[in-house]
């Protein structure tokens, strides 16, 4: 019996691969899907930094420009210490009840000028030394000569504002060493910006010297 070729390829079986099948899906579309869902979550994942960034900026944002705006607030109080003190020392001498700096600095506090002390006013915040100045914390200065402690100068509705004040007082320059110069002093403006323990302070040191007659 002869084969026909042509009917040999119309009856002849081919074989095909074929891809498994889970849950009436093929592996190929199972793993479209998994793909897809891996996509979704990193979207999701970045979509959430994205948020937990903008939170963070959005609430640091007001609370740093806060922060800023208080210390403008200190500076300008350390500057308006600075500008009444030079006026009250300038009448001292004009009307003759100082004669020179020596005898107004501030000495009671051991060390406070001299570099080599632990307690030597650069060596200390703001905060430490209106501590030193006022160690009971009444509100009152307890030691040498201040010239002014946390003096309100801002009048509202006709009292003084007590969130921003100053304290000033000089230093004797030439105390850690050097030849003693009643005629210079170095005056010290401490600014005050808030109340109670939630304050900002800033800082002025300012060389004051007596100008002689033919200088």
């Amino acid at each position: 019996m002869s084969i026909i070729p042509g009917q040999y390829r119309r009856n002849k079986v081919k074989k095909k691969n074929r891809s498994p099948k889970v849950n009436n899906l093929s592996a190929a579309a199972v793993h479209e899907k998994g793909m897809a869902l891996v996509i979704v979550i990193l979207i999701l994942a970045f979509l959430q930094v994205v948020g937990l960034v903008l939170l963070t900026v959005t609430s640091t944002g007001p609370r740093v420009a806060g922060n800023i705006r208080r210390q403008q607030q200190a500076y300008n109080a350390a500057e308006a210490g600075f500008d009444v003190t030079w006026a009250t020392i300038e009448e001292s001498f004009a009307n003759g009840s100082w004669a020179r700096f020596g005898g107004y600095y501030l000495t009671e506090i051991t060390g406070i000028d001299d570099p080599l002390s632990n307690n030597y006013f650069r060596k200390l915040t703001d905060l430490e030394l209106l501590d030193l100045i006022d160690p009971d914390g009444d509100g009152v200065a307890n030691v040498g000569f201040i010239l002014y402690y946390r003096e309100p100068y801002i009048q509202q509705g006709g009292s003084f504002d007590l969130r921003y004040t100053y304290t000033a007082f000089l230093i004797d320059d030439e105390a850690g060493g050097g030849t003693p110069d009643p005629a210079d002093a170095l005056l010290v403006c401490i600014g005050i910006s808030g109340t109670g323990s939630n304050i900002i302070t800033s800082r002025l040191e300012i060389e004051l010297a007596i100008q002689l007659p033919g200088t």
